[in-house]
């Protein structure tokens, strides 16, 4: 016998069927939307990689050296007790700019000069420029050769009163004797002579240093210069290389700039170079290539090249920064590309050839700029067709169409020329 429940009769049932019709309600799937439609291929704008003919140049950062700086010293002890020059002044070759106290040597000199007279006197001679010819005819050599020569003729007499049995042989002897002296010392009278000559030389060249030394006392500008530095004030006690002065020479300048090694075959000795200086926005300087190292920097990978700029007027100073640009024989043609087809992700530049309506990412090494485009050393050929716009969006394998018409403003990306 078959027995039905009602749900207003049993609780426990009611509130089962309840829970579970309230499961059922939460485990409902909301409806599947249909799948956005695909945006299609990106519109891009394309061009060519290009040849082109170019003449070389050379363009490089660099630093205005003086011509010649040289430190002035002290060559002498001494107290300065004068000075004419000062930080700026223009100086002349020659221009007296110091002078130390001259005194203590003047009174060498004079001491010096008195022994030389006295050694000239010897000698029979009047000054310093006058030399020795016959040093038999010095005053000195000649009484020694006459008493010699007198003491020989008195012993030649006796000796024949001797053997004509008038004089004695004592007298003969002592005669003898006193010629054989004579004829010693008259030997060593040539002797001292030549000593004494040695002397006078000696003596000559103690007076030329002293001189030189007095004259050390005016401290002279070596060339025509701008003093950059003065390190000495009136009153100072000097010592020998002691420094009083840094001089500079401005005119010329020298223009010393690094260019990389690939571009050695390009720099040639005699080549003019345009100067810019950041001081004269407005004027070009024009200097010529006179000095080119003949080794490379191995950590930079560059060399050193110096252009000398005429600077009558003293307006370039040395040690401004400069900028120059270097016309070259070189010609060459090249592959080139617009700037904007360019884009620097990640330390590298990259543009997107487009292939069959795809695009291929492209590394690249680039080389010189040139108005709008830029030169690609690396990475593509001549004749391939690469994306300048919507970069940012482009990768490998994108699907890209070509867009026509005039084309609307829009952001390109960054690059960096190497």
């Amino acid at each position: 016998m078959n027995k039905t429940i009602s749900l207003a009769t049993c609780p426990l049932a009611l509130a089962t069927c309840l829970l579970a019709l309230a499961l059922a309600g939460c485990n409902k799937q909301p409806p599947v939307q249909a799948k956005q439609a695909d945006s299609g291929p990106i519109a891009v704008r394309v061009a060519p990689v290009t040849t082109r003919q170019v003449q070389r140049s050379v363009d490089s950062v660099g630093t205005l050296f003086p011509y010649d700086e040289a430190i002035i010293s002290a060559e002498i002890e001494g107290r300065v007790d004068d000075v004419k020059a000062d930080l700026g002044d223009m100086v002349k070759e020659g221009q007296v700019v110091a002078h130390v106290s001259d005194e203590e040597q003047r009174y060498l000199l004079a001491q010096n000069e008195a022994q030389m007279r006295q050694s000239l006197e010897r000698l029979g001679l009047k000054n310093e420029k006058d030399r020795v010819r016959d040093i038999k005819e010095t005053p000195e050599v000649r009484r020694a050769q006459a008493e010699a020569l007198d003491a020989e003729q008195r012993f030649k007499r006796v000796r024949e009163l001797r053997d004509s049995g008038i004089g004695s042989q004592a007298d003969m002897d002592q005669a003898q004797t006193r010629f054989q002296a004579l004829q010693a010392a008259y030997d060593a009278t040539l002797n001292q002579t030549r000593n004494l000559i040695q002397e006078v030389e000696r003596f000559k060249a103690v007076v030329d240093l002293q001189r030189k030394k007095l004259r050390d006392t005016t401290v002279r500008a070596p060339f025509n210069a701008y003093v950059k530095e003065r390190q000495v004030a009136i009153g100072q006690y000097v010592r020998p290389n002691a420094p009083l002065f840094t001089l500079v020479k401005t005119d010329p300048v020298r223009f010393r700039m690094e260019v990389p090694e690939r571009m050695s075959p390009w720099v040639r000795v005699g080549q003019i170079a345009d100067v810019s200086i950041e001081a004269f926005a407005d004027r070009k300087f024009q200097g010529k290539i006179w000095r080119i190292s003949p080794t490379v920097d191995q950590q930079k990978r560059t060399f050193i090249v110096e252009a000398l700029i005429n600077n009558p007027k003293g307006e370039l100073k040395p040690g401004s920064y400069a900028r120059a640009h270097i016309p070259t024989e070189k010609n060459e043609v090249i592959r080139t590309i617009p700037f904007r087809g360019v884009l620097y992700v990640l330390g590298s530049n990259k543009a997107f050839v487009v292939k069959e309506d795809k695009i291929e990412s492209r590394d690249l090494k680039l080389g010189d700029r040139f108005d709008a485009d830029v030169e690609v050393l690396e990475g593509l050929e001549e004749g391939e067709t690469i994306a300048v716009s919507s970069l940012p969006r482009l990768d490998t394998g994108v699907k890209v169409r070509v867009a026509t018409g005039e084309e609307a403003p829009a952001k390109g990306g960054k690059a960096k020329a190497e």
